[in-house]
């Protein structure tokens, strides 16, 4: 799939340790309204392993997070920002099967918008439409990039982790992995006619 790429801009490169490289200002990649009222602003970073936190434990990323695209800040809105482009990252996390290490990779287009967090809503606005169901929300005077990219890689994670579709799980009454080894175990199954029976 080919990504969205932007050509950085020189006022501002972000280098890979999740920084601006402006002379005098050191931040994280931090999209604020005021910059974003004036233009546009390209980004293009590589990640290392352990930039983002996933917030579980369990989730982590194997090689570098890949992400190139622009943030805008919406006309004729009250603070709206947009952020889209491209993410490649490969993220290893345990079997929800076997408990064995799966790898998910994730190489993608993104497109996401926000609002601040404090907009005002009419106490009659009741109902969101498809697009204000999917927006998210900010707080302060602008959008870390790092929470931009945090929640679409969760939100694009499988359901079900599995580190292959054919792959057989654990036997529930011994344990064994069914991917390395054959039990002989059997399941026994009650009569559920008898069911009503047993509670009486």
């Amino acid at each position: 799939m080919t990504g969205i790429r932007f050509p950085p801009e020189p006022a501002t490169r972000y280098n890979n340790q999740f920084e601006p490289s402006r002379e005098g200002q050191e931040s994280c990649v931090f999209f604020s309204i005021r910059d974003l009222e004036l233009r546009k602003i390209p980004f293009e970073v590589e990640l290392p392993s352990g930039k983002i936190d996933f917030l579980d434990p369990d989730l982590n990323q194997s090689g570098n997070l890949h992400a190139a695209g622009q943030a805008e800040l919406l006309s004729s809105t009250l603070g709206e920002i947009r952020v889209r482009g491209h993410l490649r990252v490969t993220l290893g996390a345990p079997c929800d099967r076997c408990l064995e290490s799966a790898s998910i990779l994730l190489d993608t287009d993104f497109d996401l918008s926000y609002r601040p967090a404090d907009m005002d809503i009419a106490a009659d606005e009741v109902e969101l439409d498809e697009g204000e169901a999917e927006m998210g929300f900010y707080e302060g005077d602008g959008l870390d990039l790092a929470d931009v990219l945090r929640e679409f890689i969760l939100l694009q994670l499988p359901m079900q982790i599995v580190c292959r579709q054919d792959c057989k799980g654990i036997c529930p009454v011994c344990g064994e992995n069914r991917n390395k080894a054959a039990c002989q175990c059997r399941l026994e199954t009650a009569d559920d006619r008898w069911a009503a029976l047993k509670k009486l």
